[in-house]
């Protein structure tokens, strides 16, 4: 998946804005449209997953 998609990793209590927003910069930075910012400190993971698109998707 090289240059195609994100994945930020965290383990807090709960993700702030500041972490969403902080995903957005690295998609308009690096130019990849997809990430998926992950947060394992959560009860079932399927709530801590988070996707963001920059863009449109081809």
């Amino acid at each position: 998946m090289e240059n195609k998609l994100l994945i930020e990793i965290k383990s807090v209590k709960h993700l702030e804005k500041v972490h969403h927003k902080t995903v957005l910069t690295y998609l308009k930075l690096s130019g990849i449209k997809l990430a998926i910012l992950v947060n394992f400190n959560v009860h079932l993971i399927k709530e801590g997953l988070h996707r963001k698109i920059m863009g449109e998707l081809l």
